[in-house]
Order: structure tokens, then C-alpha cells, then sequence
């Protein structure tokens, strides 16, 4: 098989390492791998890369990630999920503009409080490891932005909503602001990842490789020979040599990934295929 980058859906309430043995197998490959773990009771867009061009992962654009996701208000869970859910409490139906409010107000939101139940190292122990032994222990807040989120539908207890976000946001903890800001415990019943950039499972999968890269295309005014066989380089032999992270297509489908710095060439990824 040619190797490849593309996006797939990952069914619910199975984990992202065990879907992607199921793809490993299915598409006779020995080496994959994907971004941005998804937890096993969400679905949605899963980045995954065969072979060599799992290399590229570090320089993909992988934001915006815009998910869809129900929050169940009165649902108490150790989790903030549907999984840990044990207890109900009875509520009364909110006014749409303030659950509307309490949805927008999450771009306001700058750091939020991973959930305990997640994969955060703790003194070289996952998070949900020590979570599930009942073990006390803190995690710093993590800075996010949220670029967008918008009210779906309610219909109580339910509520739905978009959102778009930074790496290392925990759209359960968003739940839990809004369930909070109404009064009310709340835990998600439904999450599905949409998209992560332009990676989108729902549109075709061909894609153009360098829009999706976070590096500038740049050209080398020498020979390309220069940079498929790895000789050292001089920053003003290219057309742009300002410090940064820049792709060159070295012709014959190939192109490689360098960077400069302080006047100095170096290479990031070599002789990649497009």
C-alpha cells in the first residue's frame, strides 16, 4: 500500500489504539499511527498516517479541532462522561437564552482543569490510573482558546453544542463549565471529534499534503540534488531564508522539510513522498 495520510471515523466505545489495529489489519500495513487520541466512548475524526509519513504528524496543521457534542444535565459522573455516570439528579428545564449564554460563554474560557480521568502523567502514572485507585492528586490548569462554540439544540435535560478549540482541550471539562453556570452537575452523553484542520472524515479523502502542513514552501536556487542526498546547506542558497520551518519539493514526488535559524540549515524530514 502507498503510503498515506488520511482521515477516518472512529466508532464509538472502542479505544483509538484498538481501532487502529483494526485498520493495521485491514489495510495490511505494519506501521501506522494517529493523532490526537479520541476517549473510548467518543466518535468522530481520527488523523492516520501510514508507514513514513507518520513523520509528518509534528508539522501537520491539526487545528482548528471543532467537536459536537450533548451534555446531560443533573448526570453526576466521576468521569464527566456518560461511562462514569452514577447518579441523576431531577431538574427543571433552564430558559434557552441562558443555556444559549452558558454555551457561548465558553470563547471567554483561557485555561480549564483536565479531568482526572484522562491520559495526564502524574509522577510516571496516567492520570485515570491513579483516579481509579482513589488516589488524591491535583492537575495544573491547561491554556486552551476556544475559537468558537455554538447552542445546537435543547431539548432538557439535554444540551447540545459546537465547539472549536486548541490542542489540549478537554471538551468534558467544557461540559462541566456549563452544567455549572446553570446550576446543575452535568456530564457528556455524546462527543464526536468533527475535524482537526483540514482533516475532515465526512468530506473526500484526497487532500493537498501542503496546506495541511504548518511550514512555508520554499526553493532551493541550487541544484535539488543537494537536498535528496543530504549535503549541508547555505541559507541564502534558498529564496526565503528568514528563520523558520519551510517545506522544498525536490522534484520526482518527493520534498523534504528544513529549518532555518540563525542563518543555519537543518534538516527536519528528508525525501518525503507527496
Amino acid at each position: 500500500m502507498r503510503e498515506e495520510i488520511f482521515a477516518v471515523k472512529k466508532p464509538l466505545f472502542v479505544s483509538s489504539n484498538n481501532f487502529l489495529a483494526r485498520l493495521k489489519r485491514g489495510l495490511r500495513v505494519k506501521k501506522a499511527g494517529f493523532s490526537g487520541t479520541l476517549d473510548p466512548f467518543a466518535c468522530g475524526n481520527l488523523v492516520v498516517a501510514t508507514g513514513n509519513k507518520t513523520r509528518l504528524f509534528e508539522y501537520l496543521r491539526l487545528e482548528p479541532k471543532t467537536y459536537i457534542a450533548t451534555l446531560w444535565l443533573g448526570a453526576k459522573s466521576d468521569t464527566l462522561d456518560i461511562e462514569g455516570v452514577y447518579e441523576i439528579d431531577e431538574t427543571t428545564a433552564k430558559d434557552l437564552t441562558a443555556v444559549q449564554k452558558a454555551v457561548e460563554a465558553l470563547t471567554e474560557v483561557k485555561s480549564i482543569t483536565p479531568p482526572k480521568y484522562c491520559a495526564k502523567w502524574v509522577n510516571g502514572v496516567r492520570s485515570y490510573e491513579l483516579a481509579r485507585k482513589n488516589i488524591d492528586f491535583e492537575l495544573s490548569k491547561t491554556q486552551i482558546e476556544v475559537f468558537y462554540s455554538k447552542l445546537l439544540a435543547y431539548s432538557h435535560p439535554f444540551v447540545t453544542f459546537e465547539v472549536s478549540v486548541s490542542k489540549g482541550t478537554y471538551i468534558r471539562s467544557l461540559g462541566e463549565m456549563v452544567a455549572r453556570s446553570l446550576g446543575e452537575n452535568g456530564a457528556l452523553s455524546y462527543l464526536c471529534r468533527a475535524s482537526e484542520g483540514v482533516f475532515d472524515y465526512k468530506k473526500n479523502s484526497s487532500f493537498d499534503i501542503f496546506s495541511a502542513l504548518r511550514a512555508t514552501e520554499n526553493r532551493y536556487k541550487k541544484d535539488k540534488t543537494d537536498i535528496i542526498v543530504g549535503k549541508k546547506l547555505i541559507a541564502t542558497d534558498f529564496e526565503i531564508f528568514d528563520d523558520g520551518v519551510y517545506y522544498v519539493k525536490t522534484g520526482n514526488d518527493n520534498f523534504s522539510i528544513i529549518e532555518i535559524k540563525d542563518e543555519k540549515v537543518s534538516y527536519k524530514l528528508n525525501n518525503i513522498e507527496f
